[in-house]
């Protein structure tokens, strides 16, 4: 009797083994999949956050230096006008703008180009017309 107690101590222990290293690695791999998963997310909606706010902040300093330009003097035949003031915080941004008559002779209506570039590259163009007044 003494003799069975202890072989099915023996059977029971075997049974009961811990993880194999196979399925520790497995473990690993998928837990290491989900994790870059995740972090790859958090990369892209990091970006996508990045591109939203150069986006917006163009679009916000194009239609304030159209305003600006709509606002100034009508020049005949000009062809482009002076950007007002970037505000501080805007930095790495420049504006470019251009003007062109509608028709040969200018006959008070000018067709203006606001360029906006942050850090050398170009982001935005808003184009609008002017009129002399």
């Amino acid at each position: 009797m003494r003799l069975q107690c202890a072989n099915m101590r023996l059977g029971r222990f075997r049974s009961e083994s811990g993880m194999s290293l196979i399925e520790s690695l497995v473990a690993l791999a998928l837990i290491s999949l989900v994790v870059m998963a995740c972090l790859s997310g958090l990369a892209t909606s990091s970006k996508a956050t990045i591109v939203a706010d150069e986006q917006g902040n163009s679009e916000s300093l194009a239609r304030s230096q159209m305003e600006w330009v709509k606002r100034a003097t009508y020049i005949a035949g000009a062809s482009t006008y002076t950007a007002a003031e970037i505000p501080a915080s805007y930095t790495g941004y420049s504006v470019n703008i251009t003007a062109a008559s509608l028709h040969i002779t200018d006959d008070g209506i000018q067709k203006i180009m606001v360029t906006i570039e942050h850090s050398g590259r170009q982001v935005l163009t808003l184009e609008d017309y002017k009129v002399s007044r």
